[in-house]
């Protein structure tokens, strides 16, 4: 395992990661696109040449020269008839994920002690976790954490006299997800977090949401829930990940962080790139 699979960085956008989205978006659209929101795609239409033509969304059909999709790639060909998909339902299960993540949002109202912007907590064994995730998957006995508070450095993303946290556990893509579960580990963080800090915290909550493999399924359509695509190992790098432009159909292209060249933010930035110089290829 490596640091990149927990979903670790630096990178904190002044105001935010949503200020990105915002910036991109505001390009976008000096650029001509046009965005349109809560629009599910259920099928990527695909003519008698083996030719993507289209999308139907919302019970209408659209039709397009070329289709990218920047949606979870398994997800993406779901939405094809099966003779049109390149890798079938044992490619994917064979193949090693990064983990999911249980993370909270905690607002509190005062300034906390002992910590800094990126504070990791592996005070207990990392080889376990690791196999939690990886060999026998299962929400682990005792286990790391990752706790951001972007707060500390950036004074906008909490009120005055406030902190803004963001906790994080690794876990097994696939697992269940109950509402009991997500507060039995918050809890179990919450006590390890005010130890090591030498503080009192969860009187201070004022506000709690949590994210977990049920919501990367219901928000992202992620295959078993991952956060973070494919494992970074050697034989899913590279030209052995999914491919960018499809072999079976047409004018059909793919992008994000289940592809070329892997998971992050900026790789899944230089995907599309890759994919916009594909698509001026062969089109």
């Amino acid at each position: 395992m490596n640091y990149a699979d927990f979903g670790l960085g630096t990178w904190h956008p002044k105001g935010g990661m949503y200020e990105v989205i915002l910036a991109m978006e505001q390009l976008a659209k000096e650029q001509g696109v046009t965005i349109n929101t809560n629009s599910p795609v259920s099928e990527i239409l695909v003519d008698n040449k083996n030719q993507a033509i289209g999308i139907e969304v919302n019970n209408e059909k659209l039709f397009f020269d070329i289709i990218l999709s920047g949606a979870d790639y398994h997800h993406s060909e779901t939405l094809l008839p099966q003779k049109n998909r390149q890798y079938s339902e044992a490619y994917w299960e064979k193949k090693t994920f990064a983990p999911s993540s249980l993370i909270f949002y905690v607002g509190f109202d005062k300034k906390l002690k002992n910590i800094e912007h990126h504070n990791l907590f592996f005070d207990t064994d990392f080889e376990k976790h690791a196999h939690e995730i990886y060999e026998d998957a299962q929400w682990p006995e005792d286990p790391l954490f990752y706790a951001n508070f972007t707060s500390v450095t950036d004074s906008s993303t909490a009120p005055d006299g406030c902190e803004n946290g963001f906790f994080l556990i690794p876990l097994a893509p696939g697992l269940e997800d109950t509402p009991e579960l997500r507060e039995k580990y918050f809890n179990i963080i919450m006590k390890r977090f005010e130890e090591r800090t030498q503080q009192n915290v969860t009187n201070h909550i004022i506000f709690k949401e949590s994210f977990c493999v049920n919501d990367f399924k219901s928000e992202y359509n992620s295959y078993k829930g991952n956060a973070y695509g494919m494992a970074n190992t050697l034989l899913q790098t590279a030209f052995l990940r999914p491919n960018l432009k499809s072999k079976k159909v047409k004018n059909l292209y793919f992008t994000g962080q289940l592809t070329v060249p892997g998971p992050g933010v900026p790789p899944s930035l230089i995907s599309g790139k890759l994919a916009a110089d594909l698509i001026k290829k062969y089109s």
